[in-house]
């Protein structure tokens, strides 16, 4: 007898779930630092068309067919089409979560040991504009097991939490992390608006410079918005393969992306009040968040407990998304091998383990990749999975839509759970050439930039 498939108690909790998978660092870290680089408002509002022009029919997309098929990508694609060629790019997603997983849990694992740094009052003495706050952070990834050890007991929680299940894990654990994560962004964000001179960093966020703004800004907008629903790795289509038919597929969607994009923009306004309040630089890129900061919190009041509630913060964001990503390659071994979840979970998650132990002593000196090239094997693993395997997911996701499964059959899935809902098949169509053309632009891109 087939075992029933596992499903979610709750539409709540479903949407609390994949918002918690969309919710990552790609929000409270890479977000701002790309917004700083790249002028701030004008960069925030190209991103932010881009998420309902790409990211809607794709995420759409991935939730039609993991419902529709009630399975994991590799054979949510294979049923749908029934030809093998199709098949791989199912094998695409669950190979991009594992890379992705391999590197994510490292930078998870840091999150963490900043949350304790912030505990113990390391950031009390470190002043804006020294190099204190930047030697702590070199000093901490170039030692060779630390970090280890901290992304070990990141991915331990990772798999512990997908082990218990659909239900008793994933959801019932989103339901408890993502208010959370809300409640002390919300904190946050009362707290640097109500700084000296924060007006400044709502300005430069919100008030849009278009001069600011050059092509590489537009293709890393673009980029980005794909990359923060955490399309094109199979984690929507794995978690819409647990809902029920009566799930209303467009207004779950919609709540995610607005909820995904909220927190997005209070983590700007959390962390541009704060640099502008302090005359540090916006643009000071990936060193924003674990260089800069750090050195902020000493001169607010309370400093100490604001930093122990961004960096904590800041895990949870790694956490929820670290979560789905591993549900993928479980996901995949419990439907297209027969694995019990217990037996899949254990031992994926702790090969995974492995490569991501590799990737962060490859910070640390110990890299893999150096007779070859000065490349770090973190850095491989993040340039090849972010930079082609998920745009090329998304690609193929919307081109599969368009030519294999067919848009007819994709709006009457979406009927479901939405009596009467009705589209024009020619509209629906458009949206989807216009969300895959996006994304063939962005991957000639990246082609373009390592060619030339």
């Amino acid at each position: 007898m087939t075992k029933a498939r596992e499903q979610w108690g709750t539409r709540i909790g479903f949407i609390l779930a994949a918002a918690g998978s969309a919710v990552g660092l790609g929000n409270i870290w890479k977000y701002p630092h790309m917004a700083g680089e790249h002028g701030g408002a004008a960069f925030t509002l190209v991103y932010l068309f881009c998420i309902i022009i790409v990211g809607l029919p794709i995420l759409l997309a991935e939730f039609a067919i993991g419902r529709k098929t009630q399975l994991n990508p590799v054979g949510a694609f294979w049923t749908l089409s029934g030809s093998k060629a199709w098949k791989w790019v199912g094998f695409l997603g669950v190979a991009a979560a594992f890379i992705i997983l391999s590197f994510y849990s490292v930078v998870g694992g840091w999150t963490l040991k900043y949350s304790f740094l912030g505990l113990s009052g390391a950031f009390n003495e470190l002043l804006p504009g020294s190099e204190a706050a930047s030697q702590m952070y070199d000093a901490f990834i170039a030692k060779p097991f630390e970090p280890v050890l901290w992304h070990l007991i990141f991915m331990g929680l990772c798999i512990l939490i997908i082990a218990r299940g659909v239900k008793s894990g994933i959801e019932r654990w989103s339901k408890i992390l993502m208010p959370l994560l809300i409640v002390i962004l919300v904190i946050l964000v009362i707290r640097g608006v109500t700084l000296e001179g924060a007006a400044a960093g709502l300005e430069f966020l919100f008030k849009p410079k278009w001069g600011d703004l050059d092509a590489g800004g537009v293709v890393a907008a673009l980029g980005h918005s794909f990359f923060t629903i955490s399309l094109g790795m199979g984690a929507m289509i794995t978690y819409g393969s647990y809902l029920t038919p009566k799930s209303d597929l467009i207004r779950s969607s919609l709540a995610i992306i607005v909820l995904d994009t909220a927190i997005a923009l209070m983590a700007g306004i959390a962390i541009f009040t704060a640099v502008f309040a302090f005359g540090q630089d916006p643009a000071e890129g990936e060193g924003l968040i674990f260089v800069v900061l750090p050195t902020l919190f000493p001169q607010i009041p309370g400093g100490s407990f604001f930093a122990i509630l961004f960096f904590f913060l800041l895990f949870l964001a790694a956490l929820t998304s670290a979560v789905s990503i591993l549900e993928v390659v479980t996901a995949y071994f419990i439907d297209e091998k027969g694995w019990d979840r217990v037996r899949a979970t254990f031992l994926f998650g702790g090969v995974i383990a492995a490569v991501g132990a590799v990737a962060a002593l490859s910070m640390s000196g110990y890299n893999i990749l150096a007779p070859i090239t000065n490349f770090t094997f973190f850095n491989l693993l993040n340039v090849v999975s972010y930079k082609y395997m998920l745009p090329i997911g998304g690609f193929l996701t919307a081109v599969f839509v368009l030519a294999r499964w067919g848009i007819p059959q994709f709006i009457e899935e979406l009927k479901y759970g939405l009596p009467g809902f009705k589209a024009p098949v020619a509209v629906v169509a458009a949206f989807f050439i216009v969300a895959a053309i996006v994304v063939a632009y962005i991957i000639i891109q990246e082609i373009v930039a390592v060619v030339s």
